[in-house]
């Protein structure tokens, strides 16, 4: 799917409908008892960095959405059951935390019955102006899909005769990117079938709720002496004592106020061409090992002072097939080291990233979380993003992703404040698309827009070249 942020995902002026938990349902949560089932490590860290971050003064929206069409004019009444079905399904949507404990230090979970969850529908009104209906869109989501409220979600609708637009968007706790992918298709199914009149039969989804007691079970067996907390710690004193960020000459004030961020987003390569070089990546492990090797050769020609190049990549969790439908943030980290001083070109690159990779991907198996808790190095959250990112998806077999560009589907990203650089290059049908996140200063926005031309020249260049 295309990521990008709501300034940039066609935004069409028309009647805005807006739908939350209903404030009766929100209210019996309150009432519940504790469920036992833990928050996942990387859940938690994303509540205490938000509560951190918040504390320090600082009011950092955090939440990723998705947005796509529904042909002809939409029943709201029809949509609204869609909805409500679709959210019943993923039972992380109606399981929150509260703080409890003597210092009320300690998160604990509770979980809303289903048969409590009902939506609230506003009609809010008439938009004729995009930039004025991308703002509003974005306040809303800021205020909802928050990671210290709850209900933390939120879906709209943009009404027009021959369309409409649904936008939903969520506190990154209850999803991740690939969650968002599988929405669109999902939705239009729901919404044909509640249209005609039947319930479509569905298989139960897994519960992400469930996945992460037994996550945390694991997690929680390893000790300070295991190899992967070891490849940490060494990974992390190679980065100065630091998690790593992208680099690169940021801009950055060492004292200043976190800065806000920028996105840039758009296709990178047409299909032919991410075709040819997935081919030429493959013997390798593929394109993710190709988008490192060529990220890593382009940081060492900007920075020529970099003999090695260190980032982080995001790998899923959903280890068995029991979780692939599931709706949550089902992703660990892994170090990446790509040695540079005897690379001279890019197979060189590649031969080095694949060792890295194939050393390293493991370790994304443990929550990143848990290892810095058993290092006991104050990385007390300053930031939103713990460490800089590259990423690949390849989304081609997701079911209805043939259909997005028609039906304008876009995952949906908050750029709003953070000192690092997350970079995203998708796979899709059409080709390759690039997005990223990085501090909103001239030198970063020189630096970035640089690096994304030479990603593109270096992918084109290895894709033709035989």
């Amino acid at each position: 799917m295309r990521m990008t942020d709501i300034q940039h995902c066609e935004v069409r002026p028309g009647r805005l409908v807006e739908w939350t938990l209903d404030p009766a349902a929100a209210a019996t949560a309150k009432g519940l008892p504790e469920d036992s089932r833990p928050p996942a490590y990387i859940q938690e860290s994303h509540i205490r960095t938000s509560r951190s971050v918040r504390e320090d003064g600082l009011f950092v929206p955090t939440w990723i959405g998705v947005c796509f069409d529904l042909p002809g004019r939409t029943d709201l009444d029809v949509l609204q059951d869609a909805l409500r079905t679709w959210t019943l399904r993923h039972e992380t949507l109606r399981s929150g935390f509260t703080w409890s404990g003597p210092p009320g230090d300690e998160l604990a979970r509770f979980t809303l019955d289903s048969e409590d969850v009902r939506l609230h529908r506003e009609e809010i009104g008439d938009f004729t102006d995009e930039t004025a209906l991308a703002e509003h869109l974005q306040n809303r989501f800021d205020t909802v899909a928050d990671a210290l409220r709850w209900p933390n979600f939120i879906y709209a609708a943009v009404v027009r005769d021959a369309s409409t637009s649904v936008y939903m968007a969520f506190d990154h706790s209850n999803v991740d990117a690939y969650s968002l992918q599988s929405i669109p298709v999902a939705l239009h199914e729901l919404y044909a079938a509640a249209g005609a009149g039947s319930s479509q039969e569905q298989q139960p989804v897994a519960s992400y709720v469930d996945f992460c007691q037994v996550e945390r079970a694991d997690a929680d067996k390893v000790d300070d002496g295991h190899d992967i907390v070891v490849r940490w710690r060494e990974f992390i004193k190679n980065c100065e004592g630091r998690l790593p960020n992208f680099p690169v000459d940021l801009g950055l004030d060492a004292d200043g106020e976190l800065p806000r961020q920028k996105a840039l987003c758009g296709p990178l390569v047409d299909a032919d061409d991410a075709a040819a070089f997935e081919a030429h990546c493959r013997p390798y492990g593929g394109s993710l090992v190709g988008v490192l090797a060529a990220t890593a050769l382009i940081v060492h020609e900007i920075e020529e002072e970099q003999p090695v190049f260190r980032t982080v990549v995001p790998f899923h969790t959903r280890a068995t097939s029991r979780w692939s439908d599931s709706v949550g943030w089902y992703v660990g980290a892994a170090p990446v080291e790509i040695p540079l001083t005897e690379v001279h070109d890019f197979h060189g690159a590649l031969e080095n990233a694949h060792a890295a990779l194939r050393a390293n991907r493991r370790l994304a198996r443990t929550p990143l979380e848990r290892v810095l808790r058993l290092l006991g190095t104050d990385f007390r959250p300053t930031s939103p993003d713990p460490y800089s990112l590259v990423s690949f998806l390849d989304a081609r077999d997701i079911p209805g992703s043939e259909r997005w560009a028609e039906l304008k589907a876009y995952g949906l990203g908050r750029v709003s404040y953070g000192d690092r650089v997350c970079v995203w290059v998708n796979r899709l049908h059409e080709g390759l698309w690039f997005a990223c996140r990085y501090p909103d200063t001239d030198i970063a926005h020189k630096n970035l827009s640089l690096y994304a031309t030479r990603l593109r020249e270096v992918i084109t260049s290895v894709a033709r070249q035989n």
